[in-house]
């Protein structure tokens, strides 16, 4: 029996040795073209998914015209770099780990849009905290609240019509190339914004 638990500290004290000198090694994954650790979307995402569960807030505004167009342009300014424009991908995206979601494109084996299966609250969470290993920054201290909510409407939505004011700021057009009622309505957005 005493041989027995020997053999079970000496292997129990081999694995965590094992995994510094694997570690400390060069040959774990950590360029963006290595491929993936096993399960390494597994141990991210399940931890990821609990605590945004446990702290969801209430979506506060009204997802309207007003809110969307108010989040189009704060998505054209602060996300599009990495997430890219509507109907233009990102050119920087392709050289991330893990490459950050085309959130203006048709997801595989669904209809949903970028993130539109996801709830407001969820997207909020994300944008407002970031989220590790993933290239996400936190948004709570360049972003008010509020912007925050409009984004995440915003992205909630791409699977439906939006204003024709957003899409244009979506496609990254000047307003000068807009069609008059388009520049009516962000000429309104704009009055309405602080």
């Amino acid at each position: 029996m005493l041989r027995f638990v020997q053999g079970l500290i000496v292997g129990a004290s081999l694995v965590p040795l094992a995994m510094l000198l694997w570690l400390n090694s060069d040959k774990v994954p950590v360029a963006v073209k290595d491929q993936s650790l096993p399960y390494e979307q597994w141990i991210v995402n399940l931890p990821l998914a609990n605590r945004i569960q446990r702290e969801l807030k209430s979506q506060p505004i009204k997802s309207d015209e007003s809110a969307l167009l108010s989040g189009a342009r704060l998505y054209s300014e602060q996300c599009a770099a990495c997430h890219g424009l509507y109907g233009k991908p990102s050119t920087i995206a392709e050289h991330m780990y893990p490459s950050p979601p085309s959130l203006w494109d048709k997801q595989t084996n669904s209809d949903a849009v970028g993130v539109s299966n996801e709830l407001s609250s969820t997207i909020y969470w994300k944008v407002s905290n970031g989220v590790r290993l993933s290239g996400m920054p936190a948004f709570e201290h360049q972003l008010t609240d509020n912007e925050i909510w409009q984004i995440s409407l915003l992205l909630s939505n791409a699977d439906k019509p939006l204003p024709p004011a957003a899409i244009t700021i979506l496609r990254g057009k000047k307003i000068a190339e807009a069609s008059p009622s388009t520049q009516a309505s962000i000429a309104k957005e704009n009055m309405l914004r602080p």
